[in-house]
């Protein structure tokens, strides 16, 4: 028997609007009509507009800060349960407190483990995000995740860049494996940046681990928060006679002073995607479109298509 494919409806939380209609446009259809609606004292409610009987709904939402979105997937999970869907996926492109992976100190909480059961009590059946602070997220849950990587996204870019001596560099030790992962895809050395934290977000010091002199230096992280870490990198890495450093993020939290702090530094740019809606633009911040990667994702769940052929870099 062929197999069968169920009605895909998608719908947008508000952290997300505008990535949504972008996800929707690529697959070919509108966003379904979900309103909240607000209370004086700030409560919310979700509502579905139309029937969601016997679908499979996709629910786009970030769970960036405010902790709003959060509450606010939960509660879109929890109606299209009781409104009968068929099959729910929570496609989150930035999966907030996702550093809070593990306990690194007595008695805190693992906040990514504690969504995670949240997600799964609502009622999803599935999750798709993008790069995970820390893939061992995926065990987390009880149900099938899609862990998409913003390698196919930032890699044709930096190729069209053409860098004669490109090298890539960690902006950390942890972030070491994410870069050699990407600097397969040129073949290109990688770097290390070696920092020591007073606390969260400050840094006490930094050493650069390998040579950069009169090399093209493209940082790799996943997160960008306050950007002091890769400003830190990028004024050292110039101080030791790199011909230029550029940053890839994909997620771009930028919080506090973080983008006078880039516009301040030696970066020549910071590459991001739009898994986070930016505050304000800035005339050192590149924005690269996960759109067209969400939707061929929702495309081939659908489809019971695989999902490790959009891994594919050419």
């Amino acid at each position: 028997m062929p197999l069968q494919f169920n009605t895909v409806k998608l719908f947008a939380g508000s952290g997300s609007l505008d990535l949504s209609k972008h996800i929707a446009a690529s697959y070919g259809q509108e966003l379904g009509d979900v309103v909240l609606s607000r209370f004086s004292d700030g409560e919310f409610q979700p509502h579905f507009n139309e029937s969601i009987r016997g679908c499979d709904v996709f629910l786009i939402q970030s769970t960036h800060q405010p902790t709003d979105n959060l509450m606010e997937l939960l509660m879109m999970i929890d109606a299209a349960r009781r409104a009968s869907a068929h099959y729910i996926i929570a496609v989150i492109p930035y999966f907030g407190l996702a550093r809070q992976d593990r306990k690194d100190k007595p008695r805190v909480a693992i906040g990514s483990k504690l969504v995670a059961n949240l997600l799964v009590a609502a009622g999803i059946n599935r999750i798709m995000t993008m790069d995970l602070h820390a893939a061992q997220i995926q065990a987390f849950f009880d149900v099938p995740v899609d862990h998409l990587d913003a390698s196919i996204i930032f890699v044709p870019y930096i190729k069209s860049l053409g860098l004669g001596n490109l090298t890539i560099a960690s902006p950390d030790m942890g972030g070491s494996y994410r870069a050699r992962s990407f600097a397969k895809f040129f073949n290109a050395e990688v770097v290390i940046c070696d920092k020591r934290r007073k606390r969260a977000n400050e840094i006490e010091s930094m050493t650069i681990i390998g040579d950069v002199t009169d090399q093209d230096i493209v940082l790799i992280d996943d997160i960008c928060d306050t950007a002091g870490t890769l400003a830190k990198a990028a004024g050292l890495i110039m101080e030791r006679g790199a011909r230029s450093v550029r940053a890839v993020c994909t997620h771009p939290v930028l919080s506090g002073k973080a983008y006078e702090t880039i516009e301040a530094s030696a970066l020549t740019e910071l590459i991001v995607t739009d898994t986070i809606p930016l505050k304000h633009s800035s005339p050192k911040i590149r924005v690269l479109t996960t759109a067209e990667l969400f939707a061929k994702a929702i495309s081939n769940v659908n489809e019971h298509g695989s999902i490790s052929q959009l891994f594919r870099v050419d």
